[in-house]
């Protein structure tokens, strides 16, 4: 189960996530990471906060000063995906899978993950495999990004195949 202070709950930290997080889509899910910039550590908070642009550090109700908020998540699962039977399912098995990898995110960070329809058929291992995708992603530097290799890269106008 994902800790009580690692639970994302007001709309307007969803939102945050949403807009400002950097976003990565899978065939099962879609995760937005909307990490703190300028956070580098304790007591980082004050007169210059420097996450004040993101919303993170007002909205977050278990920040203190002395040290950055932990790493929260919420997750999106809609009418779409199935039964509620099958929602519930859903929920379960991300929350179990974001719990197990809660550690290896930025501190303070903001996780939200909005589960596709097809993640109501999936099991569980499928649905590991595109959060773990997902996340390593999104949690690589920026300049260190695999770059994609498609067919239509291979000439120069993209066209002629």
């Amino acid at each position: 189960m994902l800790p009580s202070d690692h639970r994302l709950r007001r709309r307007q930290d969803f939102a945050t996530a949403v807009r400002r997080g950097r976003r990565a889509g899978r065939p099962l899910l879609v995760v937005h990471l909307c990490e703190s910039e300028g956070a580098s550590g304790p007591g980082s908070y004050g007169v210059g906060d420097p996450v004040a642009h993101t919303g993170l550090s007002s909205t977050d109700p278990h920040s203190t000063k002395e040290s950055l908020s932990p790493v929260r998540a919420g997750f999106v699962v809609s009418k779409a995906v199935g039964p509620a039977v099958v929602r519930n399912r859903v929920k379960r098995r991300l929350r179990h899978l974001v719990a197990a990898r809660i550690s290896g995110l930025p501190a303070g960070s903001l996780v939200v993950v909005r589960a596709l329809p097809s993640a109501g058929t999936a099991d569980y291992a499928d649905l590991e495999r595109d959060l773990d995708s997902a996340l390593r992603k999104l949690t690589a530097p920026r300049g260190n990004r695999p770059r994609s290799t498609g067919t239509a890269s291979s000439s120069p106008t993209g066209a002629g195949q």
